[in-house]
């Protein structure tokens, strides 16, 4: 996965880490956990040609989390870039 652009980006974490810079899109939502006013970050991930192909054969997406405590995370598909384009 390459890492993508998400929509509404608020800051870039991690370059200063060494890592490659994460665009990030700083939320709040209404979850049944956390209640009202709960705090996201949300980035885009865009999968290789390869990748889609072993998507659509059937393949899983993995989440890989570093560090031995699990936050907990949503996983979901963006919008297509025809409906960014639309909506920008």
């Amino acid at each position: 996965m390459q890492i993508g652009m998400v929509e509404g980006v608020t800051r870039i974490i991690g370059k200063s880490q060494g890592y490659a810079g994460l665009p990030v899109r700083d939320d709040i939502v209404t979850c049944k956990v956390g209640g009202e006013n709960t705090p996201t970050m949300t980035t885009a991930w865009l999968p290789t040609p390869a990748e889609i192909a072993a998507l659509n054969a059937g393949a899983s997406v993995h989440v890989v989390i570093v560090g031995t405590a699990h936050p907990p995370i949503m996983v979901s598909v963006g919008m297509t870039p025809s409906e960014g384009d639309q909506n920008g």
